[in-house]
């Protein structure tokens, strides 16, 4: 389905008309009725929900925000991983939730909590050394999911798209038992609006590292969301979501933008020194002229964030073009 005929059909259906796609989305039932089992595969690991979670633990910004835009934020019983502060229109919701760990949380701290359901946004969070293995969770009667355009082991969509993005958003929905008709109709508008002035000028996606720059490559979100706005990826030819690139190469190329991902422990300032210190970077256009656009980096990867992230990334280069 394109982009198009999808926002199409988005304003015009509901979640429960969406029960037949391919992601696996099930109906919201009504009140009276009965709540339906719902299966899905999820990055390869075959999980099954009879009712909606209750008691959520929330690992990462992008599935903290998800659930706050479902307007679910009261079954969340604990968070982990906060990359960044979140938006304005969360933010009163987002006070009153407790964080458990700055990064991943121990299996120890998790079960502490007694959730039943924990929602990762990398399927690293589920590890012997951080909130557990899926399979020994759900022994014990704890759900887990990992944000399906995330995955990486397997079902990785071969080339993000915002209908993977929407998709999961309509999955976790049907997951809880709400409608999401609305959240997607509102984004699917906003999406819509996006000026695509990148006039096919190139950038770089420079999200961390020093002497080998980690960069967003050719298949994940940095690359839907320069696509979005008309920029041509430097690292698009690289079948990965981020990887490792090198400053000889961004030298030659000498993109017109940079797009700094800002991170509290790894801000795009800090990104500006690095490239004005080295003298090879410092004589790029984009450094000399300040051609910079910055993402926080919750809304550098796929999620309810990243429609807000393109609007962003054209609203600055009009800034820059002006």
């Amino acid at each position: 389905m394109s982009l198009f005929s999808r926002t199409a059909f988005i304003a015009g259906v509901s979640v429960l008309s969406l029960a037949g796609c391919a992601t696996g989305a099930a109906p919201a039932p009504s009140p009276d009725a009965q709540p339906e089992t719902i299966q899905l595969s999820n990055c390869g690991v075959a999980v099954s929900f009879d009712e909606a979670p209750e008691r959520v633990i929330t690992i990462k910004s992008s599935t903290t925000e998800l659930l706050l835009a479902l307007g679910l934020g009261d079954r969340i019983i604990g968070t982990a991983f906060h990359d960044g502060p979140v938006p304005d229109e969360w933010a009163a919701e987002a006070s009153g939730l407790t964080s458990i760990a700055e990064r991943v949380p121990s299996q120890e701290a998790v079960l502490d909590r007694e959730p039943d359901f924990i929602f990762g946004g990398w399927e690293s969070n589920f590890s012997a050394d951080g909130a557990g293995e899926r399979a020994d969770l759900e022994a014990l009667g704890i759900h887990t999911f990992v944000a399906p355009s995330a995955c990486q082991s397997a079902e990785q969509p071969p080339k993000l798209s915002f209908d993977d993005v929407f998709s999961d958003i309509e999955t976790v929905a049907s997951i809880f038992r709400v409608d999401a008709s609305a959240l997607l109709t509102e984004q699917a508008a906003q999406l819509a609006a996006i000026d695509a002035n990148g006039d096919s000028r190139t950038a770089l996606w420079f999200s961390s590292g020093s002497d080998t720059p980690y960069v967003g490559a050719g298949i994940g979100a940095p690359q839907l969301l320069l696509d979005t706005v008309g920029l041509n990826n430097l690292a698009a030819d690289i079948d990965a979501t981020w990887a490792p690139y090198n400053w000889e190469a961004v030298v030659d190329a000498d993109p017109d933008f940079i797009v700094l991902v800002d991170a509290d422990w790894n801000s795009a300032d800090k990104k500006i020194g690095i490239l004005e210190a080295n003298p090879a970077t410092a004589n790029l256009s984009a450094v000399k002229a300040g051609r910079y656009l910055v993402v926080p980096f919750a809304a550098s990867e796929a999620g309810v964030r990243s429609v807000d992230a393109a609007a962003s990334l054209s609203a600055q280069i009009a800034e820059l073009d002006g």
